[in-house]
This record gives C-alpha cells, structure tokens and sequence, in this order.
C-alpha cells in the first residue's frame, strides 16, 4: 500500500536510483541526474535511502544538520536549493556507524517520505540501497515511484546482479526510465580515444533485453572525482546525463 507523503509537502515525481550491488556508482547517478535537474529550470530533491551508507551530504558539501518541530522534520537545502534529507544529516558525527535490523532501517527510509516536509520539488531522486532486500522491497510497495533509472558498470558480474534489481522492478510493476553505465570508459588526455578498461559496453545489450530507450555512459574523470570528494558536485562540468533526463522528462 501506496504510503502519503507528508500533507505539507508537494511532490510531482519520484525517480529511484537502483542496482542489484553497491560501489557502481548510484549515489554519483543521483547526484548528477539532480543537479541536471536543476540546471534544467526545475525544483529538485535528494532522498538518500542508503541509510548505513550515506554519501550524498558529503558530494554536496552539506555540513548543515535536520532541524525539526512537532508539525515535521525539514530537508537541508544545497548551495543551488536541492532539498537533501540523509542520514549523514541526522547523525551528530558522519562517521558513526548505523547498526541497525533491516526492519529499522526501512522504517527509517519510509520516515523520510512520510514525516519530512518536502516543498515544491518537480523532481525528487531516491538513492536506493543496494540489493533486493528488505529496504528496496518496502521503498516499492510504499513509495509511488514513478520509475526508476538502472545502474551499472560494464563488467559481465555486475550486469547478471543488476539484472537481478531490474527483474525486481518489473515485478513490482516499476517502469525502467534508462541505463545509466558507470566507469564506461577513459578518454586518452593525448588522442582524445575512448579505452573501455572493464571491457566492451553492455549497456545497449542490457537495455535491449529490458526495452529500455535511453542509455548514458559516465567515464573515468578525475575532475567527476575531485568535484564529489570536494563536495562540488554542483559544479561538475559536462553533460552526461543530459540527453537521458531529456528522455525522462
């Protein structure tokens, strides 16, 4: 059962941020596709659901913690005024570790949906966690989705795990928006070529199989690195995800 959000917040569409494994690269996908977003003329938001591995506030540079009152609990706002609500935001120190049942923490995430009060956003971002489990299930059942964005990285193991989270989304009857490949390739500084380090592209061949439209590749770039580790995301340059955000929009 579909769960409300809060009655204060207005919410038009939600977009989950998924993979079958972790490490592939969802948090940079979200990050991105919101600040995208954003460029783009719209009101966005980040919902980190990855609650034992939070990492969007630090892309962000956000040190700023949650304030609350008895009507709601109040998401921080970037330096662009992309709404973040996170565990990181929460926690008194970001490295103090979440030690919780998978009960708790779903819990936790649906909270976020449900007690935050969310204000005009065009477009929100979950960043799910990895895997099938207990947290992606009840995010499903409860959160109205309006599709989600697959992640993944070129190599034959990653794509049989991600296939799994996609399997899961047809199940659940959550439509695939687009095949996001991260760690695609490296662009030689010298002649300009693309050398696919983890072997050939299979993104075309994963969104054939699921009839999937839209494909983006993000490569290695040290200056993606620095702009996530320094918390300047919202000033990476390039347009990556521009076209697939067309599509979605």
């Amino acid at each position: 059962m579909k769960k409300a959000p809060h009655e204060l917040s207005k919410i038009k569409k939600v977009i989950g941020v998924v993979s079958g494994k972790g490490g592939v690269g969802k948090s940079l996908t979200t990050s991105l596709l919101a600040v995208t977003a954003e460029r783009n003329g719209f009101r966005t938001a980040i919902m980190d659901a990855d609650i034992t591995g939070p990492s969007i506030p630090k892309m962000f540079g956000i040190k700023e913690k949650a304030t609350g009152n008895d009507i709601g609990i109040f998401p921080v706002i970037s330096k662009t005024g992309i709404e973040v609500m996170s565990m990181n935001v929460l926690l008194e120190d970001d490295t103090d570790p979440v030690i919780w049942r998978g009960p708790v923490i779903a819990g936790t995430v649906l909270q976020f949906w449900t007690d935050v009060i969310w204000n005009d956003v065009d477009y929100m971002f979950v960043d799910m966690p990895p895997g099938t489990g207990d947290v992606p299930l009840s995010i499903y059942q409860s959160v109205p989705l309006d599709g989600i964005i697959l992640v993944t990285t070129p190599q034959d193991l990653v794509s049989m795990i991600v296939k799994k989270a996609a399997n899961m989304a047809q199940k659940m009857n959550i439509p695939i928006l687009g095949i996001v490949e991260n760690m695609s390739y490296v662009k030689c500084p010298d002649c300009g070529k693309k050398i696919e380090i983890f072997g050939q592209s299979r993104a075309d061949e994963l969104a054939k199989e699921y009839g999937v439209k839209s494909v983006a590749r993000i490569p290695f770039d040290p200056t993606l690195t620095q702009c996530a580790d320094s918390g300047l995301i919202e000033l990476f340059e390039g347009d990556y995800l521009s076209d697939l955000f067309k599509n979605i929009e």
